[in-house]
C-alpha cells in the first residue's frame, strides 16, 4: 500500500486486512487488482461459457431461482434472466446508508467477484472497479434483507447501477443512475450468465454494516476509557484497580490490555497524589471494574474483527465455480450466521460500555459519593446542573437495552420455505449504530460531567494525558456551570468521540510495545 495522498490497496489472494478495510470506510483509496487474480476470474468464466456450451443445467444460469429452481430457462432468454433477477430483487426500503458504508460495501464485492470462484466476466469485476476508483457507489437501501440467500434486495441496488436503474453517491451528492452511465460515457452493462446472480448474491452488505460499526466502537471504546479515568480523577478514586499484577492474575486479555491503557492515562497524577495515603477502601464497580469491563468489551471486538475480516475476504455467493475441477457447485455460503453473531456480540459490547459509562454519571450527580456539588453546579436549587443530562444518558442505556437482543436467534422462512432458515444478520449489523450513536451521547455526557468535576478539583492537576484531553474539549463547553442549554455541547462532543479525536489521546501518549496500534484509529 503506497503512502502518498491517495492511498493505494492491491486486491492479491491475500485478501484486505482490518487496517485496510478500515482505510476504505473511513478515507478516499484507490484499488487495482492483481494479475493472477484476473487469470482466476476469467478462468471461473470459462467454466460457465463451458457448461452453456454443452447444454449443462445450471441453478441461476439457466433455470429459475429460489423455489423456481426446477423450472428450466430457454437460451435465447438467459440474459433477460439476469436482467430480471435484478429488477425483481431491488424491493428495498427505507433510507440509504451512509456513503462511507456503499463505499465499503462495494469494495467487499469486487473482492469477492475478483477472488475467481463466481464465474463472471473479467469485464463485469472492471467496471465495478472503475466505479470505485471513479468515487460512484451505489446508492442501497437499509431494509430488506434478511442476510440469506445473501444480501439480495440491497446488493440488486449495486447491480442496478450497472443497467442504468438506480441511484449512486458521489462525493456526498446522490445521482441517478442515468446520470452516473452518462458521466462515465457508459453503455446499459449486458449481463452474461450467471452474472445477476453472483451480483446480489453474498454478505457483502451485512459484513460492511458490522465492519463500519466496529470501526465507531472502536471510537467509542477508547473515548469511554478517557472519560472513565477522568471520572476517577474527578471523585479522586483509587488508581490500585488498575495494577499489572491484578490483570496478571485474572489472565484475560482484554482485560490486561485495557489496564495498560488506564495506567498510562493517570499517571503522574498531581490529584492522585494528593489524597495518599488514601482512607477509601474500595470504589464502587463502575470505577474499580473497569479494566474487567471494558477488557471484555475488546475481547468481544476483537473477536468480531477477527471474524468480519475472514467474511470481508469471503467468496459467499452461490452456485460457487471451482475452475480447478470445472464444476459448479451449490452450497450455502451466502448464510450470513457468522456475521450475524459477531453483531450480536458487539451490541452486547456497546451496551455495556454505554451502561457502565451511566453508572459513572450517576456517582458523579451524587453528592454523597462524590463530595462535589450536586449535579455539578454551584447553585444548586437555583440550577440544576447536568440533572436532566444524566436523564438522559439513561434513556439511552435503556434504549440500548432493547437494541442489544440477540437477532441471530430469529429466523423467518421465505421463498415458498425454499429458503428456510435466515440469520437476520442484516439488521444485526444495522442496529449497531443506532446503539453506537446511542453509546457516544452516554459518553459524551459522561465528559461533559467529568469535564465540570474536574473544575471544582482545580487546586491539582491530573495526569498530562488527561491534561491534553481537557484541553481539547473545553473549548466545546461553557465551564460556567450555570444553567444553559446543553443540547449543543453534548452533540459537539459526541462528534469528537465519533471521529476518534477523543479516542486518539491514547495514541498519542501510548508507544509501549503492547499497545496495539491498529485498534481504536
Amino acid at each position: 500500500m503506497a503512502s502518498n495522498d491517495l492511498s493505494k490497496i492491491e486486491l492479491t489472494e491475500k485478501g484486505l486486512s482490518l487496517y485496510e478495510l478500515r482505510l476504505i470506510y473511513h478515507k478516499i483509496v484507490s484499488l487495482s487488482i492483481s494479475s493472477e487474480l484476473k487469470i482466476a476470474v476469467e478462468k471461473s468464466a470459462e467454466v460457465i461459457a463451458e457448461a452453456m456450451r454443452s447444454g449443462k443445467t445450471v441453478y441461476g444460469v439457466n433455470t429459475g431461482f429460489g423455489s423456481l429452481a426446477n423450472k428450466r430457462i430457454e437460451s435465447d432468454k438467459l440474459a433477460e434472466l439476469q436482467l430480471n433477477l435484478i429488477r425483481s430483487h431491488k424491493a428495498g426500503v427505507g433510507p440509504y446508508l451512509d456513503e462511507e458504508i456503499c463505499r465499503l460495501v462495494l469494495a467487499l464485492k469486487i473482492v469477492a467477484l475478483s477472488a475467481g470462484y463466481s464465474g463472471v466476466r473479467w469485464v463485469l469485476v472492471e467496471k465495478l472497479l472503475m466505479l470505485f476508483n471513479q468515487g460512484y457507489y451505489p446508492c442501497l437501501h437499509s431494509k430488506g434483507s434478511v442476510g440469506a440467500s445473501g444480501d439480495l434486495a440491497p446488493l440488486a441496488d449495486l447491480a442496478g447501477v450497472l443497467i442504468g436503474e438506480g441511484h449512486a453517491w458521489f462525493k456526498g451528492k446522490i445521482l441517478s443512475a442515468q446520470e452516473v452511465l452518462s458521466q462515465l460515457k457508459w453503455n446499459l452493462y449486458a449481463l452474461g450468465p450467471k452474472e445477476g446472480l453472483s451480483l446480489i448474491n453474498g454478505t457483502q452488505v451485512s459484513t460492511g454494516l458490522a465492519l463500519s460499526a466496529l470501526f465507531k466502537a472502536e471510537r467509542l471504546l477508547g473515548a469511554t476509557i478517557v472519560s472513565g479515568a477522568l471520572a476517577v480523577e474527578a471523585v479522586k478514586g483509587s488508581h490500585t484497580p488498575f495494577r499489572v499484577e491484578i490483570q496478571r492474575l485474572r489472565r484475560q486479555i482484554g482485560q490486561q490490555q485495557v489496564a495498560v491503557w488506564y495506567r498510562d492515562l493517570l499517571e503522574g497524577s498531581q490529584i492522585h497524589a494528593s489524597h495518599q495515603p488514601c482512607d477509601k477502601v474500595q470504589d464502587p464497580y463502575s470505577l474499580r471494574c473497569q479494566p474487567v469491563v471494558m477488557g471484555a468489551c475488546l475481547d468481544q471486538m476483537q473477536h468480531a474483527a477477527d471474524v468480519l475480516c475472514l467474511e470481508a475476504n469471503a467468496v459467499t455467493d452461490n452456485p460457487l465455480v471451482i475452475p480447478e475441477t470445472g464444476e459448479v457447485v451449490s452450497g450455502g455460503n451466502f448464510h450470513a450466521e457468522p456475521v450475524a453473531f459477531a453483531a450480536d456480540g458487539l451490541a452486547l459490547a456497546i451496551a455495556e460500555i454505554a451502561s457502565i459509562s451511566e453508572r459513572r454519571i450517576a456517582l458523579l450527580m451524587d453528592v454523597h459519593f462524590s463530595g462535589l456539588p450536586p449535579f455539578l453546579v454551584a447553585n444548586s436549587g437555583l440550577h440544576s446542573g447536568l440533572m436532566i443530562a444524566h436523564v438522559t444518558a439513561a434513556a439511552l442505556v435503556s434504549e440500548n437495552k432493547c437494541l442489544s437482543h440477540p437477532a441471530s436467534v430469529d429466523s423467518i422462512p421465505t421463498s415458498a420455505n425454499q429458503e428456510d432458515h435466515v440469520s437476520m444478520a442484516t439488521f444485526a449489523a444495522r442496529r449497531l449504530h443506532d446503539m453506537v450513536e446511542n453509546a457516544a451521547y452516554v459518553t459524551a455526557i459522561e465528559l461533559l460531567s467529568t469535564i465540570r468535576a474536574m473544575v471544582f478539583q482545580s487546586s491539582f492537576r491530573t495526569s498530562d494525558s488527561l491534561e491534553t484531553i481537557l484541553q481539547r474539549l473545553k473549548p466545546f463547553i461553557q465551564l460556567d456551570s450555570a444553567d444553559h442549554v446543553l443540547s449543543d455541547e453534548i452533540e459537539a462532543l459526541k462528534q469528537l468521540i465519533l471521529q476518534g479525536k477523543v479516542a486518539s489521546v491514547l495514541l498519542e501518549f501510548q508507544e509501549k510495545p503492547s499497545f496495539k496500534k491498529d485498534c481504536l484509529c
